[in-house]
């Protein structure tokens, strides 16, 4: 296990319910990648991580597709088609860390490792992010002083609107690894992907 702060109650919400509308049909989080369904991977990633609790959101289709530890709290998203909003008002709301660090599951490349500089980042008032070479990429942190604006967001817009609307309280962690961090959101990517693991 990596250490984190030990002050740090961080409640890591794994947000697993999207349509997959950008891969043609195919549901992205039961892609094969190196023996393991992304989703595997994720709840693994997530399992892994030294935090508070563990929670995942998605839909009952794929739960049916993975072993889920008893480590981690599942939660079902009736209503996918709302957007990412929808999982992360189910996720906060079951939520009683200090701090959210809301993970995406189609990062298969993540490691424990690679999050370690954003837990140890976990402060109030702040929102934790990491960039690669200065862009802004998931996961991000955000203390629950946010939580009632992070409810009010809608549609796919995740905390995107908060880091720009606080751009103060926001703290970007540079990663070690960009590879690491990239997301599988279209076919293209997933062939990549695969190709490179040969």
């Amino acid at each position: 296990m990596l250490p984190s702060r030990p002050h740090a109650k961080i409640s890591a919400i794994l947000l697993a319910a999207g349509l997959s509308r950008r891969m043609g049909g195919t549901d992205k989080l039961l892609l094969d990648y190196d023996g393991k369904t992304l989703l595997s991977r994720a709840i693994a990633l997530m399992d892994s991580l030294p935090v508070y609790e563990k929670i995942l959101v998605t839909t009952l289709g794929r739960l049916n597709h993975v072993s889920v530890p008893d480590s981690v709290r599942v939660l079902i998203n009736p209503c996918p088609e709302d957007g990412q909003s929808g999982s992360m008002h189910l996720g906060l709301r079951a939520a009683s860390g200090e701090y959210y660090l809301f993970l995406a599951a189609d990062q298969p490349l993540l490691e424990a490792a690679d999050l370690k500089p954003v837990l140890d980042a976990a402060e109030k008032n702040k929102i934790v992010y990491p960039t690669v070479e200065g862009s802004p990429c998931t996961p991000a942190l955000f203390s629950s002083v946010f939580r009632e604006e992070l409810l009010s967001q809608s549609g796919d817009s995740g905390g995107r609107l908060l880091r720009m609307a606080y751009p103060d309280a926001c703290r970007a962690v540079e990663v070690g690894n960009p590879k690491n961090f990239v997301d599988i959101d279209c076919v293209e990517s997933y062939k990549s992907l695969t190709a490179g693991s040969r």
